[in-house]
């Protein structure tokens, strides 16, 4: 995730990543919200920070998509803590 963070010079967030993985995997709004199971609005809500993704959904998003659930997890997690306006990073260990 540091070589990801170097190129935005920011840290990644979910949303970054859900939309980079959408436009890798060359699928539409439509075909990427099929796939996880939500609707094509939400999914454009989630992409432009407008909603965002609980800890649960998350990590079966991870799993739907065959990436990692720490990372999906993590990203979601730092949304929330960035949300509340606390300089916190948050770090995930397998317990």
């Amino acid at each position: 995730m540091k070589f990801l963070d170097s190129f935005s010079g920011e840290s990644l967030n979910l949303s970054d990543l859900l939309s980079a993985i959408r436009i890798g995997d060359q699928m539409t709004h439509v075909e990427f919200a099929s796939k996880l199971g939500i609707s094509r609005s939400h999914l454009c809500d989630i992409e432009k920070g407008r909603k965002a993704v609980s800890l649960p959904r998350a990590i079966e998003f991870a799993e739907i998509l065959g990436y990692s659930k720490d990372q999906f997890a993590r990203l979601a997690l730092q949304t929330q803590v960035n949300a509340a306006g606390l300089r916190y990073k948050v770090f995930i260990e397998a317990a």
